[in-house]
């Protein structure tokens, strides 16, 4: 093996044209971790955006609808058929999706994800408390893939 760097200019020439003549097929692990990354290049743009169409801190809650009382906060979402709603407390947060699908929700936070939880085939999930300041919502069934518009649940 010749030594690195090559001891000449005229050495190191002649080792670069070699690698330009003589190309090494790309390995395939390199070629499917490329198609992989590529093909996440519009996984947000796959994403149904949801937003935001009512917020009980907000929005005056139609008389003889409010089921609970105290610190609860109540949002509900909506892009096309989508809907999630959700109910905040200092202590979790539980919500729904519908139509009712099973799959995954994660919340995000502007440093990434915080938490991920399972969806019940009844569309119900709960996670824990929530943290400060903007989050998102991004649910994923078989059949829809949906984000909350960003909204500070506290």
């Amino acid at each position: 093996m010749e030594p690195w760097p090559p001891a000449t200019d005229e050495a190191l020439l002649a080792e670069l044209r070699a690698a330009l003549r003589e190309p090494d097929p790309v390995p395939e692990e390199f070629l499917t971790a490329a198609r992989a990354a590529f093909g996440w290049r519009t996984v947000d743009a796959e994403l149904a955006v949801a937003e935001l169409t009512f917020d009980s801190a907000c929005d005056p809650e139609p008389a003889g609808l409010t089921r609970s009382t105290g610190s609860a906060r109540t949002l509900t979402f909506r892009t096309g058929p989508v809907v999630v709603e959700i109910e905040v407390t200092p202590t979790g947060v539980v919500g729904q999706l519908s139509p009712a699908r099973g799959g995954r929700v994660t919340a995000r936070t502007s440093a990434g994800p915080y938490e991920e939880a399972p969806v019940d085939a009844g569309g119900f999930f709960s996670m824990g408390a929530p943290p400060a300041g903007p989050v998102q919502l991004r649910a994923r069934t078989f059949e829809y893939a949906v984000a909350t518009a960003w909204v500070s649940l506290r």
